[in-house]
């Protein structure tokens, strides 16, 4: 199946659909995009991100925030590390709001608000949790669960009132809706489809999600996400500077 979304779907080089409650983990090297897309409306993708090389650098969500004066990530928007590099770059988005302050579910958040199915009974369709997900694949990597850190939650909508209470926004990522990151690092990617902690769905329905890889566009000095902060111009720079000097 290749998506109609991009001209450029010729250049894909790698192409896999996830479903239920679907977790992944790869590297991805620097120089190639990420294409997320949500099938049906309504999706969820939990993403880590982990310098491949040296997996104690890792996405900062506060930095990320902060550094671009932002609450939740689109367009032009770049993932920075924990060392002051960047990780990726969103260099496409067609939905416009993706969270990255709420985590994801644990055993608990999903025994309460969809019951149990174990995989003696469900198999494959069994209930698991965003928490369970992540930690399978970042065993495989040798990492564990002190090497969680906040995670993006792609195509969720979660705005905060007055008081700072943060509210989940049903529908706001539609069939079709896109998101590509461009990585500035080789870079380790886990993430899993389980629904959003916030999502008041009480069905535990997790949407299919169709991932997409392929050769980035080379980076110029008009680039709109390097230039649309200071702070990621610096980032840039400093990880120009460590990929040419470690290859």
């Amino acid at each position: 199946m290749i998506s109609p979304y991009n001209a450029m779907d010729s250049n894909i080089i790698y192409q896999e659909k996830l479903t239920g409650a679907g977790m992944w983990s790869k590297v991805i090297g620097r120089g190639k995009v990420l294409r997320l897309t949500d099938l049906e409306g309504g999706a969820n993708v939990g993403m880590l991100l982990y310098n491949a090389l040296e997996r104690t650098e890792r996405y900062n969500m506060p930095d990320t925030l902060k550094g671009q004066q932002v609450f939740y990530l689109t367009e032009g928007v770049c993932l920075h590390s924990d060392m002051g590099r960047l990780l990726g770059s969103v260099v496409r988005d067609t939905m416009g709001w993706h969270d990255t302050v709420c985590g994801v579910t644990n055993e608990g958040v999903v025994r309460e608000k969809y019951g149990e199915l174990s995989y003696q009974e469900g198999k494959n369709d069994f209930y698991r949790s965003g928490f369970e997900c992540f930690l399978i694949e970042l065993s495989k990597w040798g990492l564990s669960e002190r090497d969680l850190v906040p995670n993006i939650n792609w195509f969720s909508k979660v705005v905060s009132n007055e008081e700072g209470g943060l509210s989940f926004v049903p529908g706001a990522s539609s069939a079709g809706a896109v998101v590509e990151i461009r990585f500035e690092l080789d870079t380790l990617v886990v993430l899993n489809t389980c629904q959003h902690p916030l999502d008041p769905d009480p069905n535990y329905a997790p949407k299919p999600v169709l991932m997409e890889v392929f050769p980035a566009e080379p980076v110029g000095e008009d680039d709109p996400c390097l230039n649309s902060h200071p702070e990621n111009g610096r980032a840039m720079e400093n990880t120009v500077n460590y990929n040419t000097l470690r290859f």
